[in-house]
Formats: C-alpha cells, sequence, structure tokens
C-alpha cells in the first residue's frame, strides 16, 4: 500500500493503477518506467495514456505493476518521537 501524505485533503483524491480517471479525456492511470519519468521531465514524452492505449502499453512492454503482487516488504518501526518534524507529522 502505498500512502500519499500530501493527498490527505478534502479536494485531493488517491486512484490505483489501470483505474480510469474522471476528466473529459478518457485517460487511466498507468505505471511508467523511470526512463519515462526522465524524458517526461525533459520534456520529450507526454506522459498521458489513454483508455484505447493502455492494454496495447502492457502487451508491448509488460505489466510494470506486476511485481507489486508478489513483492515482500517490511515496513520500518515508527521513529521515535524526537526524530519527527514539529507538529509530530512525518
Amino acid at each position: 500500500m502505498f500512502i500519499d501524505l500530501s493527498q490527505n485533503s478534502r479536494h485531493k483524491t488517491t486512484i490505483g493503477v489501470y483505474s480510469p480517471r474522471a476528466r473529459p479525456e478518457r485517460t487511466v492511470s498507468t505505471p511508467v518506467t523511470w526512463e519515462e519519468v526522465a524524458a517526461c521531465a525533459g520534456g520529450e514524452l507526454p506522459m498521458r495514456f489513454r483508455s484505447d492505449e493502455v492494454l496495447e502499453r502492457v502487451d508491448r512492454i509488460g505489466d510494470l505493476f506486476a511485481e507489486t503482487a508478489t513483492l515482500m516488504q517490511r515496513l520500518p518501526l515508527s521513529a521515535p518521537r524526537s526524530t519527527l518534524p514539529a507538529g509530530g507529522d512525518r
């Protein structure tokens, strides 16, 4: 589970992978590679995936999210309160 604290607001939403976005253009939240992130940041690649493109993308490059179904991780123990920023929030 990924918890994005920056999205913790009444006016923000969190969406799972391969979920349709509530926008006029039929886009789908889609996992990307670090190379795609760099290309998008550099203005070389638009980072928008339409619903009619996503299945073809998965067929072409694979399901970038599939590993999370079997990936085992351990959450770190809570930090002592003395290491938390002012206000006690992490």
